[in-house]
């Protein structure tokens, strides 16, 4: 994926001992470049491949943890105010629209300093650019790297010194990076997306990026939306309840809460199989590939939900649970055992023999 940059701003972030503190860092504008100049500089061996690479990195619009290092980002406006309100866009908008590199470097030095005086700063090289896809956009984007100072970096030197110490190195390697707008596909745009890219425990760019908000966790979306079923659930059981006999509602409310917040969760037994499906098949509506992972007793099972009531059902047997799992074949993997030799016997004889273990360890 090819871009011709347009502008191209180089600074470099100091801070006392590579951390930020109260009055120890600044920053120095080292260079800021037109297309020409940058297509004559060292810099375009350095970046060149790297605006393709970002633009081509995938991002989940709810990622599985918090600590996802590519995040969707979108702008924050208040109810009935347009995009232009946000000053996160307004600054990104100048930058793109500039129309010499005077006015580049302006907007850019108002962006470092606004990143410089966040609390996760750290050294290292700030390259704000604008860079046009070759092929489908006739405006640039944007593209903000930060580049961390490595350490304990040397070059070969003579046969007497052998290496000599490279004060302020940066590599490529782990370079953070926004990217406005977002590109959902090739040759399209989002205008009220960004993505940025931060593979660090240092939430680099959420503190510089005020007025950006960030889409929920998949598990906690999903979480979110099976406690509003819940909910659902519970206001169709206690309507049908006559009023005098709705004092076991809170209760029950209670231990819906505690169940919905604990970490390990064990089985409520309150949904029928059909309800349970109804439920699963809303949420695959939105995401049809979510895993399903559960323990019974100390062995972990793992799948898909829409597994469920297809390939994996749940039953009871004398007081105790069952886990079936149906499938064509079986697939062992390192560690051969004498249970991959086995001939199955029939369900139904194996039924029969569900509770005998325990009876024989309880001997």
């Amino acid at each position: 994926m090819a871009f011709s940059v347009h502008y191209l701003s180089f600074f470099v972030i100091q801070t006392d001992n590579g951390e930020a503190q109260a009055g120890s860092k600044s920053f120095k504008h080292y260079q800021t470049m037109n297309g020409e100049e940058y297509e004559q500089s060292e810099l375009r061996s350095f970046l060149d491949s790297e605006f393709g690479r970002i633009s081509k990195r995938k991002v989940e619009k709810n990622p599985m943890t918090e600590a996802a290092p590519t995040k969707l980002g979108r702008f924050i406006v208040e109810p009935g105010y347009e995009l232009s309100s946000n000053p996160n866009y307004n600054l990104m908008q100048r930058l793109i629209q500039a129309e010499n590199k005077e006015q580049f470097f302006g907007f850019a030095d108002e962006m470092v300093r606004i990143y410089a005086d966040t609390s996760a700063v750290r050294g290292g090289a700030f390259i704000v650019a604008s860079a046009k896809h070759s092929r489908y956009f006739d405006e640039p984007l944007l593209f903000v790297m930060k580049c961390d100072f490595e350490a304990k970096i040397a070059a070969i030197s003579d046969e007497r010194s052998l290496i000599s110490h490279v004060e302020m190195a940066i590599s490529a390697r782990s370079i953070k990076s926004i990217q406005y707008p977002h590109m959902p596909e090739e040759g399209m745009l989002d205008e009220w997306e960004l993505k940025i890219h931060q593979a660090s425990h240092a939430k680099y760019f959420e503190e510089f990026l005020k007025f950006v908000s960030y889409e929920k966790t998949l598990p906690d979306m999903l979480g979110e939306q099976v406690v509003g079923m819940v909910q659902q659930y519970m206001e169709e059981k206690w309507e049908a309840v006559p009023e005098q006999d709705r004092s076991g509602r809170e209760h029950e409310e209670q231990e819906l809460e505690m169940w919905a917040a604990s970490d390990k969760r064990d089985l409520q037994q309150k949904w029928s199989h059909d309800y349970v499906m109804e439920a699963t098949s809303q949420l695959l509506e939105h995401q049809p590939d979510l895993d399903f992972k559960f323990k019974l007793d100390g062995v972990t099972v793992k799948g898909r939900l829409s597994d469920y009531g297809i390939k994996i059902r749940f039953a009871s047997h004398n007081n105790r649970y069952v886990a079936l799992i149906e499938g064509d074949f079986f697939e062992f993997e390192k560690g051969i055992s004498p249970v991959e030799l086995l001939h199955p016997a029939p369900l139904e004889e194996v039924i029969k023999e569900l509770g005998s273990a325990r009876q024989y360890d309880e001997e």
